[in-house]
């Protein structure tokens, strides 16, 4: 059955613990929706553990644009979120609305991602309105980790708890249909999920999210540039990859691949020799 924002929320009333994983191409998607993932998030972590950045401020909108149309045509029940890239929405409202309706249009997004509280919900307000659903994302914003001296917990005094709670009522209030809570105190976002309506997605938050999502690479042992204090690894494919490239370079090298079994031979016994004497003048 597809996943959609009404299914999603009806998951949030009935106690149903909501799941996401990112995905940046087709076949990862199309894995993931298989095995029935309920929301799959295009991120801009793209820019990381697809394109070996150091951060996601360079990802670009044509990045983003791509990525999500290979991701929505291979999910084909799971909903697609797709993220804003730094800048595609902080300038204006009006930026904030045209580069939403092109990742809705051109990448086939179901919804779309931005980060920010209050600052950004006349851009949440605007692109709901131009009937674009709009997922935000309060906490450990990877957009703003120059802002925040780096990657860090966020929530973690009564001021910035009271912030946080303030911001998830603010964005609510602007027209967000669900909102990721990053790295912030378990409690904290217990609480958050609690007072609102909308559904909450914990990354680094906890269990009393009323969903979660991890970066795939991340769980699946792919990315050892960097592994976060919340991301559990449920298989090392990571390894497994590489004991796969290593067996294929010492049978390549050494003449076992490719076998018969993976050649192909002639439908008759040509001699090549006779039928090469046929060009010669």
């Amino acid at each position: 059955m597809k996943n959609t924002i009404a299914t999603i929320k009806t998951q949030k009333i009935n106690g149903e613990k909501i799941s996401m994983l990112t995905a940046y191409d087709y076949s990862t998607a199309k894995l993931m929706d298989e095995s029935g993932i309920n929301t799959i998030l295009v991120g801009d972590s793209l820019g990381m553990t697809m394109l070996g950045y150091e951060d996601t401020l360079s990802v670009t909108m044509e990045d983003m644009i791509s990525h999500t149309a290979a991701v929505a045509r291979g999910a084909k029940n799971a909903f697609v979120i797709a993220d804003m890239p730094f800048m595609s929405y902080q300038t204006s409202v009006y930026d904030a609305v045209v580069n939403a309706g092109r990742l809705m249009k051109e990448g086939r997004a179901n919804a779309v991602k931005l980060e920010g509280g209050a600052s950004v919900c006349p851009q949440i307000k605007a692109i709901t309105e131009a009937s674009v659903p709009v997922v935000a994302h309060l906490g450990m914003t990877p957009q703003s980790v120059n802002v925040f001296g780096g990657f860090k917990v966020q929530g973690k005094d009564e001021a910035a708890a009271l912030k946080l709670i303030s911001d998830a009522l603010e964005i609510e209030k602007a027209g967000a249909c669900m909102v990721v809570l990053e790295c912030v105190p378990a409690k904290l976002a217990e609480y958050i999920s609690g007072i609102l309506k909308i559904p909450t997605i914990g990354i680094g938050a906890g269990a009393g999210c009323d969903g979660q999502v991890l970066v795939y690479q991340d769980m699946l042992g792919m990315f050892p540039d960097f592994t976060p204090k919340f991301a559990k690894k449920f298989a090392d494919v990571g390894a497994e990859m590489k004991n796969a490239f290593a067996r294929y370079i010492e049978e390549v090298q050494s003449g076992a691949f490719p076998d018969r079994d993976h050649s192909f031979k002639n439908d008759d016994d040509t001699d090549y020799n006779k039928l090469a004497e046929k060009l010669k003048p």
